[in-house]
């Protein structure tokens, strides 16, 4: 019955102009609403509650669920977005990257290898590869507010609550554990030791 009920639902959507590579591979819900001009790779699941606007491209092994996608969204491959997801018009979601319970900017970029979770991320936003939002402390869930055409340096880890003021810079490597001003340039780094012909130990 599964079978029959998602080649139904892949049925419609292709009259409806969906462009699936693949769709035997693709899985829908039965309350999945999709807008024009939208083209899904192989391997993508989508749960329950999605709703997707216009020009979106989904990519191979992503996954979503409870989330609304504006339009000219592009996400994975490899992407998991997760319940109250709302990713603004020109977003973008990149492989390996876990978005939960966030809002993304328009234009705003997470392109690889991060987890935002419980975040509110503003317009024309970059967050580099590896940043964590530390929004559970063991008991609470912490908000991370992340302002207008702030860029967020790659293995950065923000403690929420926390927020990043617009067009402000987040140094590489970073754990941000307070505010950050507005044009300011945040960064937490230890100093780097260098000696000078260092021998290993050998066996």
């Amino acid at each position: 019955m599964e079978v029959l009920n998602q080649k139904k639902i892949r049925d419609k959507f292709i009259k409806l102009g969906v462009r699936m590579i693949g769709p035997e591979t693709i899985f829908f819900s039965k309350d999945t609403k999709i807008g024009k001009k939208v083209t899904i790779e192989p391997y993508v699941v989508i749960g329950s509650k999605v709703k997707i606007g216009d020009n979106v491209i989904i990519k191979s092994f992503s996954h979503l669920e409870s989330c609304t996608i504006e339009n000219k969204v592009e996400i994975g491959p490899y992407a998991r977005v997760r319940p109250n997801t709302i990713l603004k018009s020109g977003s973008k979601v990149g492989n390996f990257v876990e978005i939960k319970k966030s809002t993304l900017g328009n234009k705003s970029k997470i392109n690889h290898l991060s987890y935002v979770g419980d975040a509110i991320i503003g317009k024309s936003v970059n967050i580099g590869a590896g940043t964590i939002t530390c929004n559970y402390d063991g008991v609470n869930k912490n908000k991370t507010k992340i302002k207008d055409k702030a860029f967020i340096g790659s293995n950065s880890s923000l403690v929420a609550p926390i927020t990043i003021n617009k067009d402000s810079i987040i140094g590489a490597g970073s754990v941000i554990t307070k505010n950050v001003r507005t044009k300011s340039l945040a960064l937490t780094r230890s100093q780097q030791l260098e000696i000078k012909n260092y021998k290993r130990n050998k066996k």
